[in-house]
């Protein structure tokens, strides 16, 4: 029996995804306009740029323990080995919940082959990790191998973003109020990455049309045969930026393919629109 994959909705993968790798899914909430919305099924993250662009502030929330509970219990009941991927414990709450109920499955179905990795990634980080993953459970891997190869693209996954407004990540906590307003008042992108899970500043840079290029730059600097990997890039409605991104990722680097997708909607709740991400390996095996 192969190997179950379970992803969450920060993933950012398209549907088609889903169906051609036999993903599974699990929404996170939005709240928007006082109505409660699940990420990827029922909202799209265009709705949310638009309401963010009219000056609304959508909320986000993890996913609840009794929808855990009902995924991890049927796997445990068909003696299915799952493998499920969390958006990063730095970054929400999701990940301790489903450690507590498989906790919980498990003291029911003490043989259940059930496996929560916190990936310590976000938005297409994981989903490039979950990809790999599905691929190598329908060639018919271990839960092992499966488990060493994920954790490995997971720890040496690169992301450098930046976002258009820094009044989105300062309602999120992630810059001071002092730094927002200075930053939009003198135009200044700031380039973002991901340390162990947390959301870091790395550069700042006065004026969008720097970005793209030091983006690149960074990926040069810090990646590891570009040529052979998968490059990941995501935007917040802005499918125009992520074009151009990766035309010059392709002409520096030549990678065997770049996955472009839209910031879902959870992620983009909190980075808003006009976010530009690159995600790609800086070792491999």
């Amino acid at each position: 029996m192969n190997v179950k994959i379970l992803a969450d909705s920060a993933c950012d993968l398209s549907k088609s995804y889903y169906n051609e790798f036999d993903i599974e899914m699990v929404p996170l909430t939005v709240q928007l306009d006082e109505k409660e919305y699940q990420d990827g099924k029922t909202i799209t993250p265009k709705k949310i740029y638009d309401a963010m662009r009219d000056g609304k502030s959508p909320k986000t929330s993890q996913i609840s323990p009794q929808a855990f509970k009902a995924i991890l219990t049927s796997y445990a009941e068909a003696n299915q080995p799952l493998i499920y991927f969390a958006l990063s414990s730095e970054l929400s709450g999701t990940y301790q919940t489903a450690k507590i109920v498989e906790q919980e499955v498990k003291e029911e179905y003490p043989d259940a082959k059930l496996h929560i990795v916190d990936s310590k990634c976000a938005s297409l980080g994981i989903g490039l990790v979950v990809l790999q993953a599905a691929k190598l459970a329908q060639n018919g891997a271990s839960i092992t191998e499966i488990l060493e190869s994920a954790q490995f693209h997971a720890k040496h996954m690169e992301h450098i973003f930046t976002v258009d407004d820094l009044e989105y990540l300062y309602r999120g906590g992630r810059v001071s109020k002092t730094a927002a307003f200075v930053g939009t008042l003198l135009k200044i992108k700031p380039i973002l990455h991901v340390d162990n899970g947390k959301l870091i500043p790395l550069e700042k840079l006065r004026g969008s049309k720097k970005v793209l290029k030091r983006m690149v730059e960074i990926a040069k600097e810090r990646g590891k045969d570009l040529s052979d990997q998968t490059i990941g890039i995501v935007h917040g409605d802005d499918l125009a930026a992520a074009e151009k991104l990766a035309e010059l990722v392709k002409e520096e680097f030549h990678p065997k393919a770049i996955h472009i997708e839209m910031v879902g909607s959870v992620i983009g709740a909190h980075s808003g629109p006009g976010t530009l991400a690159l995600f790609f390996l800086n070792d491999t095996k």
